[in-house]
């Protein structure tokens, strides 16, 4: 029988002791903040029905969803004619009615509407789930990560968009982490779209070219608007404003730039007056990191109406690490009009890439103060193992070597599993109803009576 090499998925990773440790501290991070913030933790489903996933996300996003066989003889209502075809597209039904959650966002809005009876409005809540995408694997893209979003549903209030600028700057203060989070306002690409003559059909591929523009850089972007149709003019009406974008970052100075070319745009000029109710009131808030309206972040999700926001490192280059936006019309899609919502998600893996990059990963989540019991045999148990029990009533993080094995080897393991304390029960230490403890990062070693032990090492760690 032939050996299989064991892999994984490109685009997926496992994860050590130590990693998961680490992904925990930017977890438990974001819970704490969270839930200062008053939000509430929710799960959902890792598959999805397609009807709830498919056309929520664009033809793109349509096209990144995993989708999930059905069980059973799921070819045998597949139409004879459609066997002679190779387009995936005409089997899908007939192949899939389940797919992977592509995002949190969807999820949320068909939980909101299938407990709308249940929930009290305004809804804050957290979720922090993986998801997945067919994307193609590279640098900071992942086909599995985790997620870590917050919502806020049912108030058209702006004071919500204010609250997650200010929790992010929080979140990423407290991951000492220098960021930069950008916004702009859907309703003002809408102006500019008409500014520049597109029609409402275009709209949604002018969005999606403009949001690659951080990928494929202005030239590339401008070259696909021309490929298009579009003329010079409008083309260097374009160049103009991104340019004016790259190098205006002073508020007051880029609001008066946009009502000139808004003027003549309802919807333009309803976008700019809720980035300036923002922008004016975070002006009161002491940000640690920096905030910057940008014209041209345009995120891709057709879901958003209003305020989007992005926020990326300033000192790694890896794309966002935290996005989101104001939706209207989501819970919509599912028969609930009229609740509006919007939320930010975190990008944990990016996060975890960039502090693991930067050395900003604390000392203490991997060098914990964990207690080792040698093992010298059954005999010594009796006494042995109601020590690791008061230990663990003390709440500390104690355990007892499984095998009788040389004492070298039982050190090793101590150090390479990073025990800072040994405890060691030999005849001698039986005999006068006491223990050895060595603390192994300083090579300290004493002898405690076996009813001090609990007092000595909780004075240790004063």
């Amino acid at each position: 029988m032939s050996i299989i090499k064991p892999s994984i998925p490109s685009g997926t990773r496992d994860f050590g002791p130590d990693q998961v440790k680490k992904r925990n501290y930017i977890i438990d991070i974001l819970k704490k903040i969270f839930e200062l913030h008053n939000f509430l933790p929710i799960e959902t489903p890792a598959m999805e029905n397609l009807s709830t996933l498919l056309g929520k996300y664009g033809d793109e996003g349509d096209r990144l969803i995993y989708k999930i066989l059905n069980s059973g003889d799921f070819l045998n209502n597949l139409p004879d004619h459609l066997w002679k075809t190779k387009d995936i597209n005409s089997w899908i039904e007939y192949l899939s009615d389940k797919g992977l959650r592509y995002d949190l966002t969807v999820p949320l809005a068909r939980y909101v509407v299938m407990h709308r009876n249940e929930i009290n409005f305004p809804f804050k809540r957290y979720q922090i789930q993986p998801v997945w995408r067919a994307d193609r694997p590279q640098k900071g893209r992942y086909r599995e990560f985790y997620q870590c979003d917050i919502d806020i549903i049912g108030t058209d209030s702006l004071l919500a968009e204010i609250e997650l600028v200010t929790l992010a700057d929080e979140v990423f203060t407290q991951l000492n982490l220098s960021t930069t989070t950008k916004i702009n306002n859907r309703k003002i690409l809408q102006g500019i779209a008409q500014w520049l003559c597109v029609d409402a059909e275009g709209f949604i591929p002018f969005t999606i070219t403009l949001d690659k523009l951080d990928k494929i850089g202005l030239e590339d972007v401008l070259s696909s608007f021309k490929e298009a149709g579009w003329s010079d003019n409008n083309i260097t009406k374009l160049k103009n404003l991104i340019n004016f974008s790259s190098t205006n970052k002073d508020w007051s100075e880029v609001e008066i730039y946009l009502n000139k070319i808004l003027g003549d745009s309802e919807v333009g000029l309803a976008g700019l007056d809720e980035i300036s109710f923002i922008m004016r009131n975070l002006d009161f808030i002491n940000l640690n990191n920096n905030l910057i309206f940008d014209i041209t972040l345009a995120r891709g999700l057709n879901y958003y109406t209003g305020t989007i926001f992005e926020i990326i490192s300033n000192e790694m280059s890896i794309g966002s690490i935290c996005g989101g936006g104001r939706y209207d019309d989501l819970t919509a899609l599912f028969g609930l009009q009229g609740l509006s919502g919007v939320g930010i998600s975190f990008g944990a893996e990016r996060i975890y890439d960039i502090l693991e990059k930067l050395n900003r990963f604390p000392d203490f989540i991997t060098r914990e103060d964990k207690i080792l019991i040698v093992n010298f045999g059954e005999n010594y148990l009796k006494y042995s193992l109601p020590i690791l029990l008061d230990l663990h009533k003390a709440g500390f993080i104690a355990d007892i070597y499984p095998d009788e094995v040389k004492l070298k080897k039982q050190f090793n393991y101590a150090n390479e599993l990073k025990f800072k304390y040994v405890i060691i029960i030999g005849e001698d230490e039986i005999a006068n109803d006491e223990v050895s403890i060595k603390d192994m990062y300083s090579g300290e070693q004493v002898k405690i009576s076996k009813n001090n032990i609990i007092s000595y090492l909780k004075n240790k760690e004063l």
